[in-house]
């Protein structure tokens, strides 16, 4: 009450100052016709002298305009629960907005399904909400997405993966080359010349999987810039079966007897430190993203560092940029990297989401 209070005493004063009415102030504030350009720029120099700032809030409660916004990412599974962060912090934000009239409608899709992701796009399409937040997984369909989007006119914010040359409102991420660089400079204290680095991508729909090969990027530019010897090893493996990807694991090992380390490009590294663990193989290994599952292995010294980028953190400040834009107009950062954490036994019981 008392911030209303003196809001109401900052307009009548500007239109005490004016000569004019309080609705004439009003009108000019909310930049609506009816007032002469030489009423107007009085009003404007009172309003920049007297500092007076309305109060956005005020004024969206009392527009009681509805926003409707809709968020889609992938459905956690038992393969990872990578998504479970975002999840909760799409569930913060919506429950910090509800009050101010927005309906925030959440869509999930199959991270392993193209059918599952394509299915959900066109049911938010349909719907036609004010703003979109979503996780892309894969390229070419979520720039057909994107697209249509913005030949509607709603505006999206990008998570976790962003998409070359495209028209989001922002990208609130990691950067992902650089995130692949950064390891391969990791893996650079820990090996010498000539050893052999097996970098493993795990997914059902790889060739389509922008982030995954964008941190496999990274790392080997980071070899080849600093004339590293390293012998890289790729694998990747499609079928996401736990018994497929131990069989292709240890068909790596058998081909090649002298790995030193395993950079695994996603969360499912406890996949790989399963095996690991399991066949008592003297490797380092290197994965992503601050899962309870990573995190065990993490402290019984199977997997030697995780990178993580604040997932949690990712969809709540998306959510949040879609709101504060659409509800005021407040400018958006293009795009907004989020950190990239080092993470060991020692320092995980730290960390936060």
């Amino acid at each position: 009450m008392k911030k209303r209070a003196t809001e109401l005493t900052g307009v009548k004063e500007i239109a005490r100052r004016a000569n004019v009415s309080i609705a004439t102030v009003d009108r000019v504030i909310h930049n609506r016709k009816g007032v002469s350009a030489e009423t107007k720029e009085k009003i404007n120099k009172l309003i920049e002298e007297l500092n007076y700032k309305p109060n956005l809030l005020a004024q969206r409660l009392a527009s009681r305009k509805v926003l409707h916004l809709a968020t889609l990412i992938p459905e956690s599974s038992k393969e990872t629960s990578f998504w479970d962060a975002p999840l909760k912090g799409i569930e913060q934000a919506g429950a910090e907005i509800e009050q101010f009239g927005i309906v925030l409608d959440k869509y999930f899709y199959d991270q392993n399904s193209i059918e599952s992701f394509v299915k959900q796009t066109k049911v938010i399409l349909d719907s036609l909400p004010d703003g979109v937040l979503f996780g892309p997984s894969f390229i070419e369909e979520s720039v057909t997405f994107t697209d249509k989007c913005q030949e509607l006119g709603i505006p999206y914010v990008l998570i976790d993966s962003d998409l070359p040359n495209k028209s989001s409102l922002s990208y609130i991420g990691p950067n992902l080359y650089h995130s692949g660089y950064m390891g391969g400079h990791l893996i650079s204290y820990l090996t010498r010349n000539n050893d052999k680095v097996l970098v493993v991508n795990i997914s059902k729909e790889i060739d389509n999987q922008h982030h995954l090969l964008k941190k496999e990027e990274g790392l080997r530019a980071y070899f080849k810039d600093h004339n590293l010897k390293g012998n890289i090893i790729k694998l990747d493996i499609k079928d996401v079966a736990d018994k497929s990807i131990e069989k292709s694991i240890s068909k790596a090992f058998e081909d090649s007897t002298d790995i030193q380390v395993v950079f695994v490009t996603n969360s499912r590294v406890f996949k790989v430190a399963h095996f690991v663990e399991k066949s008592k193989k003297d490797v380092i290994l290197i994965g992503y993203d601050f899962l309870a599952e990573n995190v065990d292995y993490l402290k019984r010294g199977v997997i030697d560092f995780l990178i993580c980028q604040k997932p949690k953190q990712q969809a709540y400040r998306g959510v949040m940029s879609l709101y504060q834009h659409l509800a005021f107009g407040t400018p958006v950062e293009k795009i907004y990297f989020m950190p990239i954490d080092i993470l060991t036994k020692e320092n995980a019981d730290f960390y936060r989401n």
